[in-house]
């Protein structure tokens, strides 16, 4: 039994339904060990998630961030799947809205299949496969959708790129190596939508200086590649997954749309 893209999206859209009603409430931020923060949405969306997904695919391995920092880590072969059931936990905390939630299926280094969602802006971006994804707006809790538009990159504009930051780690090193480039205009944004802005044709390019886990990207690395994008590290080549040796960390990475590698 194999999970479906739109088994990964009801459960994000359950997750997300969890969040919100978190989000709306008065609720308590804790510290992990790494002084980052963590709520109650960190840990029932985990549960939640990681409860849908085993039901879904019994067999299938999960590496998910709220886990992993209590030091479980599921060994795992080819196949797997890469969880962060809060990305932006900080956006969460600020009720800002760019908060997302991340699901995706990786085989053999790479994300197949994955699908994120923000809840307080009732965006849903599902990857199917490696060259088929979609987006549409949807409530949390609401029914998968069935209408649903294409995501595909854009051609990169002639009157210059837009290219998309963090809102929480912007560094001179970020903009530096965006003086390469013919950009704009810059726009901020939050969690994996900064992928998701590329996927849909909103933005052109987001380089990451800076350190990311891989249940950060790997459900935006889906949708991305899957609207025609690449994500790349700093030499050039693709990012991978399962990365035990490096603890699950990334190296710094740019995500292009219909740009030139540097």
């Amino acid at each position: 039994m194999t999970i479906s893209a739109d088994q990964l999206a009801r459960i994000a859209l359950d997750a997300g339904k969890l969040i919100m009603e978190i989000y709306e409430s008065d609720f308590d931020v804790d510290r992990k060990g790494d002084a980052s923060p963590v709520t109650e949405a960190d840990q029932r969306a985990e549960v939640l998630i990681l409860k849908g997904l085993a039901e879904a695919e019994p067999s299938l391995p999960v590496v998910a961030e709220e886990s992993f920092s209590d030091g479980k880590v599921p060994e795992h072969g080819h196949r797997f799947a890469l969880v962060d059931p809060l990305d932006g936990t900080k956006e969460f905390v600020n009720k800002n809205g760019e908060f997302t939630v991340n699901i995706a299926i990786i085989e053999h280094g790479r994300p197949v299949m994955g699908v994120v969602y923000a809840p307080a802006r009732d965006r849903l971006f599902v990857a199917e496969s490696h060259n088929s994804a979609w987006q549409a707006t949807v409530e949390p809790g609401g029914d998968v959708p069935t209408e649903r538009t294409a995501l595909k990159i854009r051609p990169a504009p002639e009157a210059g790129l837009t290219a998309v930051a963090s809102k929480s780690h912007r560094s001179a090193e970020t903009d530096d190596w965006l003086g390469k480039f013919d950009v704009a205009e810059t726009v901020g944004a939050g969690s994996s939508l900064k992928f998701c802005l590329i996927a849909a044709g909103e933005a052109d390019l987001y380089p990451r200086m800076g350190r990311t886990m891989e249940w950060d990207t790997a459900a935006g690395h889906s949708v991305v590649e899957a609207a025609g994008g690449r994500v790349l590290t700093e030499e050039a080549k693709p990012l991978l997954y399962g990365k035990k040796e490096r603890g699950y960390d990334n190296p710094h990475f740019i995500v292009y749309g219909d740009v030139t590698p540097a």
